[in-house]
Formats: C-alpha cells, sequence, structure tokens
C-alpha cells in the first residue's frame, strides 16, 4: 500500500489536499536511506564507500586480447575438460533397430560408475543413447523428452525420429562452444519405419543405417561390419551388438561394466538382455583344460 493511500485512508473526506505538504515531507524521509551500516561493513573489509555509490574501478584482470574468440575459448575448455569413455552402437535391420552400450563411467582414469544408464526411454517408441559427458547427455534428452511429448499433445501424433533428431541438433548447435559434450543416436520407430540419426554438441547431424559412438567404437566397428546384415533377425542382430559391446568392453578400459540390448520394433522398444561383460567372456572364451605333458616325480635317493 502506497504512502498516499495509507494517509488518506486516515484522513476524512476533502481534507487530503491540506496535507500535501506533509505527504511530500514524510516521502522524502522514507525515500532517504541509511547507508551507515553499510559503511561500517566496508570498512571491515578494507573497500572505499566508493563501492556502494556505484561502480568504483574496472575490473582488476585483464581480458583476452585475442582476434579469435571462439577459438580461444574452445582452447580454454579443452584445458578442463576430463578424459572420458564409452561404447555405444545402434544399427537397423529387417525388423527394427537395435540399441546396445555399456554401463562403465569414467574420471580421467579413475572408474567413476559400473552402472551407468546410458541407454535413454526418449518416448515408447525412441530410444537415446549418451556419450561424452554424463550430465549433458542426461540432461538434454531428459529435455529432449518434454518436447516431444509436448508435440504429441499440440499436433494429436507422435513426432517422427527426423523431427525429434532435428531437434536435438537445433538446440545442441545453439550451445556450441560452451563446453556441451553430447555424441548420441536418436533411434525409433515412426510411421515410416526404422530411423536412425547421429547427433553431437557441435550440432552435426547424421542418418545412417549403423553408427557406434564413443572410446571403444573402433572395436565395435570391427565385430559390427564383419558380422551385419540387413536380413538378420532379432535374436541374431542382439547377438551382434552384444558380442560387439563386449570386444569393445575388453579392449578398450574406459568401457566395461554391463552390455544392455534394446530392440526398436513397430511396438515400441523392448529391452532384450543386460549381461555383465565379465561372464560374457566366459561365454565367448571358455576355460579350456589344460593338459599335463610330463609330471615331475620326486625320485627317493638309492
Amino acid at each position: 500500500m502506497g504512502i498516499r493511500a495509507i494517509l488518506s485512508s486516515h484522513l476524512p473526506n476533502g481534507q487530503f489536499g491540506r496535507h500535501s505538504l506533509c505527504l511530500a515531507a514524510v516521502g522524502r524521509e522514507i525515500m532517504k536511506l541509511d547507508t551507515s551500516g553499510l559503511e561500517s561493513a566496508a570498512s571491515l573489509f578494507g573497500a572505499s564507500s566508493e563501492l556502494f555509490d556505484g561502480f568504483a574501478t574496472a575490473p582488476s584482470f585483464e581480458l583476452p586480447v585475442t582476434n579469435d574468440f571462439d577459438g580461444f575459448q574452445k582452447e580454454a575448455i579443452q584445458m578442463v575438460k576430463p578424459a572420458k569413455g564409452t561404447t555405444t552402437l545402434a544399427f537397423i535391420f529387417k525388423e527394427g533397430v537395435m540399441v546396445a552400450a555399456d554401463s562403465r563411467a569414467s574420471m580421467g582414469g579413475y572408474i567413476s560408475s559400473q552402472s551407468v544408464k546410458k541407454i535413454i526411454e526418449i518416448n515408447p517408441y525412441m530410444l537415446g543413447t549418451m556419450a561424452g559427458g554424463a550430465a549433458d547427455c542426461q540432461f538434454w534428452h531428459r529435455n529432449l523428452g518434454i518436447k516431444c511429448r509436448l508435440h504429441e499433445l499440440a499436433n494429436k501424433r507422435r513426432i517422427s525420429v527426423t523431427g525429434a533428431s532435428k531437434l536435438l541438433a537445433n538446440i545442441l548447435y545453439s550451445y556450441r562452444g560452451m563446453g556441451l559434450s553430447v555424441g548420441t543416436m536418436i533411434a525409433g520407430w515412426d510411421e515410416t519405419g526404422p530411423g536412425l540419426y547421429y547427433v553431437d554438441s557441435e550440432g552435426g547431424r547424421l542418418k545412417g543405417t549403423r553408427f557406434s559412438v564413443g572410446s571403444g567404437s573402433p572395436y565395435a566397428y570391427g565385430v559390427l561390419d564383419s558380422g551385419y546384415r540387413y536380413d538378420l533377425s532379432i535374436e541374431e542382430a542382439a547377438e551382434l551388438a552384444r558380442r560387439a559391446i563386449y570386444h569393445a568392453t575388453f579392449r578398450d578400459g574406459a568401457s566395461g561394466g554391463v552390455a544392455s540390448v534394446y530392440y526398436v520394433g513397430p511396438n515400441g522398444w523392448k529391452k532384450l538382455s543386460g549381461d555383465d561383460v565379465g561372464e560374457l567372456h566366459y561365454k565367448y572364451y571358455p576355460v579350456m583344460p589344460s593338459t599335463v605333458e610330463q609330471e615331475m616325480v620326486e625320485v627317493s635317493g638309492a
């Protein structure tokens, strides 16, 4: 409630004008601030009283003098960016899309977690994979899920895989050069059938039939390229994805944990398996009993 309203509520009708000078005086007294407490606090920290009157001086640090500020910003980000690693893959075959990933999160040379969920359900018919910064990937995938749901409510139909990947690419492109680290695949099934796109934090977007992302991707590609066929059955495709993730975790120290395999078909996504890679090692390479060629027998002295 203003000062004028307060005074008018306590004055008889028609007498407000007689007290206008009083009102102005009261207003001046109220608007006058007591800064004695601020001045005493400033003296404790050695700050000048000019600090409370406005901007006293320029910043004490020098701004970088460079013609290529974007390049300077990228170099600064690279200086503090930790090493990271993962293995994710996805490929299209005749029955739909197969998606697989490991579950290890690393912080440089340290393993921070062995149970990270790197395949994120965007909606019942679409999946996203995580590679890069865990926080960046999780946040923007959840944000994408919200936008896809809003699109569905507004248009009374599910968003296509092409549209969802473009949404994410546009968002990440607007944040390029700001330190985001995202390398993701958007896989799903829409009205046109299966779809698979790769999107990264620079705003890049690629359409393809098979991708692998992460530090273990070269090893996964080796298995994937050698065993991939378009006419694979669901069981064969799941085994190929599982085996590719296992071999990547075997050779790449930043990948490991559990090999999770998801299938996306016309009825939505379904998790097929989640196997510990340590157990998969003995499945693919069972321990064979070694034969003793010659047994040393102790001979008693004569």
